[in-house]
C-alpha cells in the first residue's frame, strides 16, 4: 500500500524556518518525481516545489530563494526546507506523487500544518 506521511509543521514567527518531512512507502520512491503543494485557508492548491527522480529541483516563483526541496532515496524520504517564513506561507503542506501541475491532481498525504504568525 502506497503511503505518504508528512511531518515537521508547526507555528512559527515571521522570519523563522521549518523543515518538512515526507516519509514514503509502498512504491519505487527512487524512480518517482515528487512534489510539495500547499493550500492556504480558503484558497486552492498551490504547487510549491518539485524534484525529479534524478534529483533536479524546481521551485515556484513565489517561494524561490526561500524554499529548498530535496530527497533521500535510501530513506525514501522527501524534504522541504522553509526559510524566512512569511504569514502568507501559512497553509497545509502536502507531499504529492504523480502530481499534474495543470490539473493540480495527484496522490497526496494527509498534510502538515504550517502557521506563520507574530
Amino acid at each position: 500500500e502506497m503511503q505518504l506521511v508528512e511531518s515537521g509543521g508547526g507555528m512559527v514567527q515571521p522570519g523563522e524556518s521549518l523543515r518538512l518531512v515526507c516519509a514514503t512507502s509502498g512504491f519505487r520512491f527512487d524512480q518517482s518525481a515528487m512534489n510539495w503543494v500547499r493550500q492556504a485557508p480558503g484558497k486552492g492548491l498551490e504547487w510549491v516545489a518539485g524534484i525529479n527522480a534524478a534529483g533536479v529541483p524546481y521551485h515556484a516563483d513565489s517561494v524561490r530563494g526561500r524554499v529548498t526541496i530535496s530527497r533521500d532515496n535510501f530513506k525514501k524520504t522527501l524534504y522541504l526546507q522553509l526559510t524566512h517564513l512569511k504569514p502568507e506561507d501559512t497553509a497545509m503542506y502536502y507531499c504529492a506523487k504523480d502530481f499534474d501541475i495543470t490539473t493540480m491532481r495527484g496522490i497526496r498525504g494527509p498534510g502538515t500544518q504550517v502557521t506563520v504568525s507574530s
